[in-house]
C-alpha cells in the first residue's frame, strides 16, 4: 500500500475487520428533516463497539502486522477515540499499547482507554509535539506506531463506512463527514467516489480550526493557531500530509461550522433522534441547521455521526441549555 488507500484496499479491509465490528444502521431522521430541508439519514458510529468509528482503522492496521511486530507493543497519540480503538485492537491481539493523550482529553475517554488495558501518558502540547513524543518513546521501547490519520491502513479501515452507506442507501445524493485530521474522510471519500462518483462528499470542519478550509483556499497545507473548540476530536492545527491530496481530489466541498451550531446539532440529535453524540460527531447536523450546505428538498443526505464518547456531566450542561432556552 502507498501513502493513500485504493478502493481495493478498502474492500479488503471490510472483509478483514467484518468479524469484529458492527455494520451500523442507517436511521431516517424525520424530525430533523424539516429543519435540515432534505431527506435525512444518520449513520451512528456511536453504536460501534468502542462508541466511535476509530476501531475500524485501528483494527485494519493492526490485523495486518506480522505477529512478531505486533508483539512488541503499539503506540499512538490521540484525542481519545483512536486511543480506545487501538486499545481494543491491542487486547484482541494480546499485546500492549501506549497512548499519548492531550492533557485536555475528556476524562471519560481517558478512563475508557485505561479500562481497556492501555498505558496512558498525558502530554501538554499540540498534535505535532505529541507525535514527536510518540516517536521518541517508540524508538526507545521498540514499539509499533499506528497513526490515527496518516496511516493508509487506518484510512482504508475508516473507508469501510462509505461502503456500508452505499450498500444500505444506493441512491444517496450527499454524504457529510466530520473533518479533523482527515483520515476518516480520506477513506470514506475514496470508497464513495470509487463506487459512485456522482455522490457528493462534503466535509464539516469547526470554524475555530479551519485548517483544511484555509489550505484549500491557499492551494497548499497551512498551519493555523490551535484555538479551543467544543469539538475536541477535530482540533488539529495543520492538515494531515497524506490525507491532504486525497481530500483535495475527492471531497467536493468543505463547510465551516461554529461551535453554537455544533451544540445545536448535539441538542437536536438528543431531542429529535434520541441519540447521544459528542460534539465532533454532531458537526454535520450543525452544518445543516446552520444552512451551510445547499440542498434540495428531495435530496437524500447521509450524515456520519462519528462517536458518542463524551463525559455525561459535560453532556448534561449542553443539553440543559435547551431546557433553559425553552423556559
Amino acid at each position: 500500500m502507498t501513502d493513500h488507500p485504493t478502493l481495493q484496499d478498502i474492500l479488503d479491509a471490510r472483509e478483514r475487520i467484518r468479524p469484529y465490528i458492527r455494520h451500523t444502521p442507517l436511521l431516517r431522521a424525520e424530525k430533523i428533516e424539516a429543519l435540515a430541508g432534505c431527506q435525512l439519514y444518520l449513520k451512528p458510529e456511536t453504536l460501534q463497539v468502542t462508541g466511535a468509528f476509530k476501531i475500524r482503522g485501528a483494527l485494519n492496521a493492526t490485523l495486518q502486522l506480522p505477529p512478531e511486530r505486533a508483539a512488541r507493543g503499539l503506540i499512538a497519540s490521540s484525542s481519545g477515540n483512536h486511543a480506545q480503538g487501538l486499545s481494543w485492537a491491542a487486547r484482541l491481539l494480546g499485546t500492549t499499547v501506549t497512548l499519548v493523550l492531550p492533557v485536555g482529553t475528556p476524562p471519560l475517554k481517558i478512563a475508557n482507554t485505561r479500562a481497556l488495558g492501555a498505558e496512558v501518558i498525558l502530554y501538554d502540547g499540540d498534535t505535532a509535539a505529541r507525535w514527536k513524543q510518540v516517536y521518541r518513546i517508540a524508538e526507545e521501547r521498540g514499539l509499533e506506531t499506528i497513526h490515527g490519520f496518516e496511516d493508509p491502513r487506518v484510512m482504508a479501515g475508516q473507508g469501510t463506512i462509505g461502503c456500508e452507506i452505499l450498500q444500505d442507501l444506493p441512491d444517496v445524493d450527499t454524504v457529510i463527514v466530520p473533518l479533523g485530521g482527515g483520515g476518516l474522510i480520506s477513506g470514506v471519500a475514496t470508497a464513495i467516489k470509487g463506487l459512485n462518483p456522482a455522490v457528493r462528499v462534503i466535509a464539516a470542519e469547526p470554524a475555530l480550526t479551519p485548517k483544511y478550509h484555509q489550505s484549500r483556499i491557499a492551494g497548499r497545507r497551512v498551519s493555523l493557531p490551535l484555538l479551543d473548540t467544543i469539538a475536541d476530536g477535530l482540533r488539529i492545527s495543520v492538515p494531515g500530509q497524506n490525507p491532504w491530496p486525497i481530500i483535495e481530489r475527492h471531497v467536493d466541498e468543505i463547510v465551516l461550522v461554529e461551535d453554537e451550531h455544533i451544540i445545536a446539532g448535539m441538542q437536536s440529535l438528543a431531542r429529535d433522534a434520541k441519540l447521544i453524540a459528542e460534539p465532533a460527531a454532531s458537526i454535520g447536523i450543525g452544518a445543516l441547521l446552520a444552512g451551510a450546505v445547499k440542498l434540495r428538498p428531495d435530496e437524500k443526505v447521509c450524515v456520519l455521526l462519528t462517536g458518542g464518547n463524551w463525559d455525561l456531566v459535560d453532556l448534561a450542561q449542553v443539553y440543559s441549555r435547551t431546557a433553559a432556552s425553552a423556559s
